[in-house]
């Protein structure tokens, strides 16, 4: 078993862990056991009664959450003529074709990338680039679009994608710790609606089968799986 922290250990003392929660006191918890010298992400775990080796039961999706995530995102959008000058009225922080080239040659500095499908010809050679980092552009995740003012604008507010691992798991940001507990349970419920609302219909049996919130140095904390089926 790994070694833990002083700092882990003291914050972990008095708390039983596998207690399940409500949302409201467990993001409370994971506040008050924050030790970190930096504003810590809150994170989300839930486990699902999926088999992501199935392409009928991948869950994916994204959300605006409401207060944001806490965190300045870059954007990049791969566009020409009214959606580029769109993407920029909109806020985005690259735009053009030439990013293509830059990407290629080992270029990065970006969050979140969007194309319009006419540029999916030339924004397709990314994908053994961009697609190991989560960054390739797709239309499920809703980053191939003519609307680019719209996504650009979501994806600055707080807009976030998720994806069920290899191991069933749902792993999303919801905002930081610095976040007051109003903020960080509005994000999360919005999170489990996005969540639930992607269910497959292949999927049988309990699909929310354990929900953890945690911070990025901190340990998880059970909310109780059964106010969400």
């Amino acid at each position: 078993m790994a070694k833990r922290g002083k700092g882990y250990r003291a914050a972990t003392a008095t708390v039983d862990l596998d207690q399940p929660r409500e949302p409201r006191e467990a993001l409370d918890t994971v506040k008050e056991m924050a030790f970190a010298r930096f504003d810590e992400t809150v994170d989300v775990a839930v486990r699902l009664g999926v088999d992501p080796r199935h392409a009928d039961q991948i869950v994916r999706g994204t959300v605006v959450l409401p207060e944001g995530t806490g965190r300045d995102v870059r954007v990049l959008v791969i566009a020409q003529g009214d959606q580029a000058r769109e993407a920029e009225e909109a806020g985005a922080d690259y735009v053009g074709t030439e990013y293509v080239e830059k990407i290629e040659g080992g270029w990065l500095e970006f969050d979140v990338a969007i194309a319009t499908p006419d540029m999916m010809k030339i924004v397709g050679k990314l994908g053994r680039i961009l697609g190991p980092r989560g960054l390739m552009p797709t239309p499920k995740a809703g980053t191939v679009t003519m609307d680019v003012g719209r996504v650009v604008k979501e994806s600055k507010a707080g807009r976030i994608e998720f994806r069920v691992d290899k191991t069933g798991i749902v792993h999303a940001p919801i905002g930081k710790v610095s976040f007051a507990i109003a903020a960080l349970e509005e994000n999360f419920e919005a999170l489990m609606g996005a969540i639930k609302r992607n269910r497959p219909s292949a999927a049988k049996g309990t699909y929310i089968r354990s929900v953890t919130v945690s911070s990025t140095m901190g340990p998880g904390v059970s909310i109780d799986p059964n106010l969400y089926r």
